[in-house]
Protein backbone atom coordinates (compact mmCIF):
# COMPACT_ATOMS: atom_id res chain seq x y z
CA UNK A 1 0.00 0.00 0.00
CA UNK A 2 1.29 3.84 -0.83
CA UNK A 3 1.40 6.30 1.79
CA UNK A 4 -0.88 9.38 1.50
CA UNK A 5 0.57 12.35 -1.31
CA UNK A 6 -0.06 15.36 0.16
CA UNK A 7 -1.78 18.19 -1.89
CA UNK A 8 0.59 20.39 -3.70
CA UNK A 9 -0.64 23.65 -2.77
CA UNK A 10 -1.47 22.80 0.82
CA UNK A 11 1.10 24.56 2.73
CA UNK A 12 1.12 28.60 2.21
CA UNK A 13 -1.69 31.06 2.73
CA UNK A 14 -4.24 30.00 0.21
CA UNK A 15 -6.71 27.12 1.98
CA UNK A 16 -5.59 23.45 1.29
CA UNK A 17 -7.02 21.47 -1.26
CA UNK A 18 -9.53 19.93 0.30
CA UNK A 19 -9.60 15.95 -0.32
CA UNK A 20 -12.52 13.49 -0.70
CA UNK A 21 -15.00 12.58 2.32
CA UNK A 22 -15.26 9.45 4.34
CA UNK A 23 -18.12 8.80 6.72
CA UNK A 24 -16.73 8.17 10.37
CA UNK A 25 -19.51 5.01 11.04
CA UNK A 26 -17.45 3.74 7.73
CA UNK A 27 -13.94 3.94 8.85
CA UNK A 28 -13.73 0.99 11.67
CA UNK A 29 -14.64 -0.94 8.38
CA UNK A 30 -12.47 0.66 5.42
CA UNK A 31 -9.67 -0.10 8.12
CA UNK A 32 -10.49 -3.82 8.36
CA UNK A 33 -10.60 -3.85 4.95
CA UNK A 34 -7.15 -2.49 4.37
CA UNK A 35 -5.80 -4.99 6.80
CA UNK A 36 -6.86 -7.69 4.49
CA UNK A 37 -5.09 -5.61 1.37
CA UNK A 38 -7.61 -3.81 0.11
CA UNK A 39 -6.35 -1.37 -1.76
CA UNK A 40 -9.51 0.61 -2.65
CA UNK A 41 -9.90 1.16 0.91
CA UNK A 42 -6.97 2.21 1.75
CA UNK A 43 -7.28 4.77 -1.07
CA UNK A 44 -10.68 5.87 0.71
CA UNK A 45 -8.97 5.96 3.94
CA UNK A 46 -6.34 8.20 2.52
CA UNK A 47 -8.32 10.48 0.39
CA UNK A 48 -11.05 10.66 3.08
CA UNK A 49 -8.81 11.43 6.36
CA UNK A 50 -5.68 13.20 4.52
CA UNK A 51 -7.79 17.05 4.75
CA UNK A 52 -7.34 15.89 8.64
CA UNK A 53 -3.89 15.20 8.96
CA UNK A 54 -2.81 18.14 6.65
CA UNK A 55 -4.75 20.78 9.01
CA UNK A 56 -2.50 19.54 11.87
CA UNK A 57 0.50 19.61 10.34
CA UNK A 58 -0.61 23.14 8.57
CA UNK A 59 -1.48 24.47 12.16
CA UNK A 60 1.92 23.45 13.28
CA UNK A 61 3.57 26.12 10.75
CA UNK A 62 6.39 23.80 9.65
CA UNK A 63 8.25 24.65 7.15
CA UNK A 64 7.23 23.60 3.58
CA UNK A 65 9.55 20.78 3.65
CA UNK A 66 9.10 19.81 7.00
CA UNK A 67 5.29 19.68 6.63
CA UNK A 68 5.22 17.19 3.50
CA UNK A 69 7.80 15.16 5.30
CA UNK A 70 5.17 15.07 8.19
CA UNK A 71 2.39 14.28 6.05
CA UNK A 72 4.09 11.51 4.26
CA UNK A 73 5.76 10.37 8.10
CA UNK A 74 2.15 10.11 9.29
CA UNK A 75 0.97 7.54 6.89
CA UNK A 76 3.92 5.43 6.94
CA UNK A 77 3.26 5.04 10.40
CA UNK A 78 -0.13 4.41 9.84
CA UNK A 79 0.67 1.70 7.17
CA UNK A 80 3.11 0.00 9.78
CA UNK A 81 0.65 0.14 12.43
CA UNK A 82 -2.47 -0.73 10.53
CA UNK A 83 -3.09 -4.16 11.84
CA UNK A 84 -2.57 -3.31 15.83
CA UNK A 85 -5.13 0.08 15.87
CA UNK A 86 -7.20 -1.62 18.72
CA UNK A 87 -10.36 0.67 17.83
CA UNK A 88 -10.25 1.12 14.21
CA UNK A 89 -13.56 3.92 14.36
CA UNK A 90 -11.19 6.15 15.80
CA UNK A 91 -8.59 6.20 13.03
CA UNK A 92 -9.22 10.17 12.63
CA UNK A 93 -7.84 10.55 16.26
CA UNK A 94 -5.17 8.47 15.57
CA UNK A 95 -3.87 9.96 12.65
CA UNK A 96 -4.41 13.69 14.40
CA UNK A 97 -2.51 12.45 17.67
CA UNK A 98 0.34 10.79 14.99
CA UNK A 99 0.87 14.13 12.98
CA UNK A 100 0.74 16.48 16.23
CA UNK A 101 3.57 13.99 17.85
CA UNK A 102 5.61 14.29 14.46
CA UNK A 103 5.15 18.25 14.24
CA UNK A 104 6.18 18.50 17.97
CA UNK A 105 8.93 16.39 17.14
CA UNK A 106 10.25 18.56 14.35
CA UNK A 107 9.81 21.92 16.16
CA UNK A 108 11.61 19.73 19.02
CA UNK A 109 14.40 19.41 17.04
CA UNK A 110 14.61 22.38 15.59
CA UNK A 111 14.89 24.05 18.96
CA UNK A 112 11.82 26.16 17.96
CA UNK A 113 9.22 24.82 20.63
CA UNK A 114 9.69 24.55 24.49
CA UNK A 115 7.56 21.51 25.22
CA UNK A 116 5.68 22.15 28.28
CA UNK A 117 2.47 20.22 29.96
CA UNK A 118 1.53 23.24 32.67
CA UNK A 119 -1.48 24.33 32.01
CA UNK A 120 -1.61 27.95 33.11
CA UNK A 121 1.43 28.55 30.49
CA UNK A 122 -0.56 27.38 28.10
CA UNK A 123 -3.53 29.43 28.74
CA UNK A 124 -1.49 32.72 28.59
CA UNK A 125 -0.91 32.67 24.71
CA UNK A 126 -2.65 35.11 23.15
CA UNK A 127 -5.95 34.55 21.86
CA UNK A 128 -7.95 36.15 19.07
CA UNK A 129 -11.21 35.19 16.47
CA UNK A 130 -14.05 35.91 13.48
CA UNK A 131 -17.81 34.73 12.83
CA UNK A 132 -16.88 30.83 11.79
CA UNK A 133 -19.46 31.81 8.71
CA UNK A 134 -17.03 34.67 7.69
CA UNK A 135 -14.28 32.69 8.07
CA UNK A 136 -15.40 30.12 6.05
CA UNK A 137 -17.01 32.15 2.91
CA UNK A 138 -13.53 33.81 3.08
CA UNK A 139 -11.62 30.49 2.48
CA UNK A 140 -13.60 29.31 0.21
CA UNK A 141 -13.43 32.21 -1.76
CA UNK A 142 -9.28 32.16 -2.51
CA UNK A 143 -6.31 33.97 -2.82
CA UNK A 144 -7.82 36.05 -5.66
CA UNK A 145 -10.34 37.64 -3.28
CA UNK A 146 -9.21 40.67 -1.70
CA UNK A 147 -11.42 40.05 1.58
CA UNK A 148 -9.16 36.56 1.42
CA UNK A 149 -6.23 38.44 1.33
CA UNK A 150 -7.43 40.78 4.21
CA UNK A 151 -8.55 37.68 6.10
CA UNK A 152 -5.27 35.87 6.13
CA UNK A 153 -3.62 39.17 7.09
CA UNK A 154 -5.65 39.71 10.08
CA UNK A 155 -5.95 35.37 10.75
CA UNK A 156 -1.56 35.61 11.26
CA UNK A 157 -1.90 38.25 13.60
CA UNK A 158 -4.12 35.95 15.78
CA UNK A 159 -1.96 34.28 18.98
CA UNK A 160 -0.45 31.08 17.75
CA UNK A 161 -3.66 28.98 19.84
CA UNK A 162 -5.83 30.50 17.76
CA UNK A 163 -4.28 30.25 14.68
CA UNK A 164 -4.14 26.34 15.40
CA UNK A 165 -6.91 25.51 16.29
CA UNK A 166 -8.72 27.87 13.77
CA UNK A 167 -6.80 25.90 10.85
CA UNK A 168 -7.68 22.31 12.11
CA UNK A 169 -11.12 23.03 12.98
CA UNK A 170 -11.56 23.84 9.30
CA UNK A 171 -10.34 20.76 7.96
CA UNK A 172 -12.57 18.97 5.53
CA UNK A 173 -14.79 17.06 6.62
CA UNK A 174 -14.69 18.41 9.75
CA UNK A 175 -12.85 16.81 12.62
CA UNK A 176 -14.43 15.48 15.99
CA UNK A 177 -13.91 17.40 19.13
CA UNK A 178 -11.61 14.11 19.61
CA UNK A 179 -9.48 14.30 17.05
CA UNK A 180 -8.77 17.94 17.66
CA UNK A 181 -8.18 17.35 21.06
CA UNK A 182 -5.53 14.89 20.00
CA UNK A 183 -4.21 16.91 17.10
CA UNK A 184 -3.77 19.99 19.57
CA UNK A 185 -3.99 18.53 23.39
CA UNK A 186 -6.46 20.73 24.25
CA UNK A 187 -9.07 19.12 26.83
CA UNK A 188 -12.75 18.27 24.68
CA UNK A 189 -14.76 20.65 26.86
CA UNK A 190 -12.11 24.27 26.21
CA UNK A 191 -12.33 23.54 22.67
CA UNK A 192 -15.63 25.25 22.19
CA UNK A 193 -15.30 28.17 23.93
CA UNK A 194 -11.75 28.81 22.65
CA UNK A 195 -13.20 28.53 19.39
CA UNK A 196 -15.88 31.20 20.18
CA UNK A 197 -13.04 33.78 21.45
CA UNK A 198 -10.81 33.18 18.67
CA UNK A 199 -13.45 33.74 16.12
CA UNK A 200 -14.86 37.05 18.31
CA UNK A 201 -10.82 38.13 17.90
CA UNK A 202 -10.59 37.76 14.33
CA UNK A 203 -14.17 39.41 13.82
CA UNK A 204 -13.57 42.79 15.59
CA UNK A 205 -9.95 42.76 14.01
CA UNK A 206 -12.00 42.50 10.20
CA UNK A 207 -14.49 44.86 11.26
CA UNK A 208 -11.91 47.45 12.78
CA UNK A 209 -10.30 47.66 9.06
CA UNK A 210 -13.34 47.53 7.10
CA UNK A 211 -12.82 43.46 5.72
CA UNK A 212 -16.42 42.60 6.80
Amino acid sequence: MRCGTAPSTAYDDVPYTRGGAVDRSDVGALVQSAVGGDAAAWKSIVEGLGPLVWSVVRAHRLSDADAHEVYQTVWFRFAQNLGRIREPEKTGAWLASTARHECLKVLRNARRLTLTDDPQLLDRISEDGTPEQSLLEAEEAAAQSERVRRMWQEFEELGDRCRQLLRVLIASPPPSYQEVSAALGIAVGSIGPLRQRCLRRLRARLEARGAI
